[in-house]
């Protein structure tokens, strides 16, 4: 009840399954992860003669480590942070003392953390944090709302709708094409969260592999650099100063921006359906739509997922401007930002699982879809017009716009202006089988 974030409280439970990548404890891990495989990858480097390769055993106990990483691991990191004021120093000195208690590798635990500084650690540990938690929760939730979006646009393709463009009666169109343009847009931003990659920066203080080549000049360290970046999945950046230059993170924020949206205004077409009676919601037993007034049913689902998608948006924007721009080599005001894209996130999926929610509740008023259409015959003066100039008669458009424009005119006075036309009988057939021509 006392949390600071909401995250972290009223909507805890709702974001449960970005926990194991976009936690403090997450990141410990991932950060102990990338200094053990580092250290197994310079005993695989034959210029290293000083540390020999690991025994098979000393690798599965380095990574049981990793997989047996806990709540009270995190503490005891916390613990050492408190006298070192340094995040990856804590971790490399928990390590340590692990590693000292595994046969054989006491003498060379001085390899640990070998010529690196703390961001090619931090680095790479966010990119794997990032990648998983892109595979695990984000996609797969959009992939789910993408499908309700498409089942949607199939079950209504055929449900007259009237159009409002600038707010006004305009061309008739179908439910279903309304929300199938929802549905590829999402699957067009799908397709590139899918193909996102992260980047990774390793090389030392300021990117060049100083502190490397003093210790060993002979060994080959960008091409080892290289292999090492992509066996953790991670695309090597050739040129850096002391960190990621974060391109990447803005490249992710500006996805996530456009899918959030993306799903902003559909929300608000949505919560506008609605409001005009073109869609229902369905009651739920037991449950309040006002405090005073019993008969509301009022549309939270995308209400909330408006407020949360502006929250996620407004972090995304910040990280894609803020990120990429560091003083010279370096200064740290970016560590601080980059703890929070578990927030971004956090309120990107509770927007995501509040519009599935409020989709799964509604239902199609088709008497209401009718209605609607019946008191706005004027909206097939388009179709008019043009049928009138397909067959050359001339001034089409100002004999509608004379009849409709700014004017309440009734179904039977289009039907009258309709029979007046030098069409087919067959082309006045079809108008007057309006709403479905």
């Amino acid at each position: 009840m006392n949390e600071l974030s909401p995250l972290d409280g009223r909507y805890r439970r709702s974001t449960e399954a970005l926990r194991p990548f976009f936690s403090e404890e997450a990141l410990m891990r991932a950060r102990a992860a990338v200094e053990i495989r580092y250290f197994i990858a310079l005993s695989h480097e034959p210029g290293i003669r000083e540390l020999p390769r690991l025994k098979a055993r000393q690798i599965k106990a380095l990574e049981q480590i990793i997989e047996r990483f806990s709540a009270k691991d995190a503490s005891a990191i916390q613990t050492i942070e408190r006298t070192t004021n340094h995040d990856v120093k804590a971790v490399e000195y928990f390590l340590r003392g692990k590693m000292e208690r595994i046969s054989g590798l006491k003498p060379f635990v001085s390899f640990l953390h070998f010529a690196l500084t703390s961001e090619d650690v931090n680095n790479l540990a966010y990119g794997l944090l990032i990648h998983r938690g892109l595979k695990a929760v984000i996609l797969p939730e959009l992939k789910v709302l993408h499908h309700a979006l498409a089942a949607m646009a199939r079950r209504f393709a055929k449900v007259p709708l009237l159009s409002l463009t600038h707010g006004q009666p305009a061309t008739p169109t179908t439910l279903g094409k309304e929300m199938a343009v929802f549905a590829d847009r999402i699957e067009r931003q799908l397709i590139q969260l899918r193909a996102f990659r992260m980047q990774g920066k390793f090389g030392g203080a300021v990117g060049n592999y100083a502190a490397h080549r003093v210790a060993y000049p002979d060994v080959r360290w960008e091409v080892f650099g290289r292999k090492f970046l992509r066996s953790l999945g991670l695309t090597p950046l050739a040129h850096t100063t002391q960190i990621n230059p974060h391109d990447d993170l803005a490249e992710l924020s500006h996805i996530a921006i456009r899918i959030n949206t993306i799903l902003l205004d559909c929300s608000r077409d949505v919560w506008f359906y609605i409001s005009r009676g073109v869609f229902r919601q369905r009651v739920i037993a037991g449950e309040v739509g006002s405090s005073t007034m019993p008969h509301k049913v009022n549309p939270i689902d995308f209400e909330n997922a408006e407020g949360n998608l502006g929250l996620s948006t407004a972090l995304f924007a910040h990280f894609a401007e803020k990120l990429p721009v560091s003083r010279l080599q370096r200064d740290l005001s970016d560590s601080t930002v980059q703890r929070s894209i578990g927030v971004a996130f956090g309120h990107h999926v509770l927007a995501v699982k509040s519009l599935l929610k409020g989709l799964g509740k509604l239902s199609v008023d088709r008497a209401a879809l009718k209605r609607e259409l019946d008191s706005h015959p004027e909206v097939l003066a388009e179709a008019i017009q043009i049928l009138l100039r397909k067959h050359g008669v001339s001034g089409a458009y100002e004999q509608l716009k004379k009849l409709t424009r700014g004017a309440h005119i009734t179904r039977a006075d289009l039907l009258a202006f309709i029979e007046g036309l030098p069409l087919s009988k067959p082309e006045k057939e079809r108008l007057r089988q309006w709403p479905a021509i």
